[in-house]
């Protein structure tokens, strides 16, 4: 084969190489999991400041919640209109049970968004806190809330999150 031959194949098989690459570069492109488009999961940072949290708290949650995490009365029976009182924060409520997750999302998003989130239609009552807190400030009332609960809830508590964590949040 001559000089000419050669040039011929190369000018060919140049452009078909660089083809088929970009063809698998896009392939693989369209299998690979799109980290952007996935929802990132809502994870307490490991600096928090629970005496901002403890302010926070007295300023945005305590009208309702009560400013010794007591809750409303009757928390566990729905009023007329369905909804049900504030619950108490303290380790007689029901909020250690919840992971930080669905804690965050609850404060975050409100009831009716959070629980619709999980599958779940109801009207809790709980408003949306996007649009007056930061998510560290959320994070700050949350770990106030938990640093006020006795080791053994902290300790299930933790679990639970732990346990959300691994699985993804499902």
């Amino acid at each position: 084969m001559g000089a000419g031959d050669m040039m011929r194949w190369g000018l060919i098989i140049g452009p078909a190489a660089l083809l088929l690459v970009g063809t698998g570069a896009w392939l693989t492109l369209q299998d690979a999991p799109q980290a952007t488009m996935a929802p990132t999961m809502p994870v307490m940072p490991t600096a928090v400041d629970i005496a901002q949290g403890k302010a926070l708290y007295a300023e945005s949650c305590a009208s309702c919640h009560g400013a010794n995490l007591e809750g409303q009365p009757d928390w566990r029976t729905p009023g007329p209109d369905g909804r049900l009182p504030a619950p108490p924060h303290d380790e007689t409520g029901h909020t250690w049970h919840h992971p930080d997750r669905v804690l965050f999302q609850y404060t975050k998003l409100g009831g009716r968004e959070a629980l619709a989130l999980q599958g779940v239609e109801f009207d809790s009552g709980m408003p949306a806190f996007s649009d007056v807190l930061t998510d560290r400030e959320i994070w700050n009332i949350l770990a106030y809330i938990q640093s006020t609960w006795p080791e053994r809830a902290r300790a299930m508590q933790a679990e639970r999150t732990a346990a959300d964590l691994a699985n993804g949040g499902s």
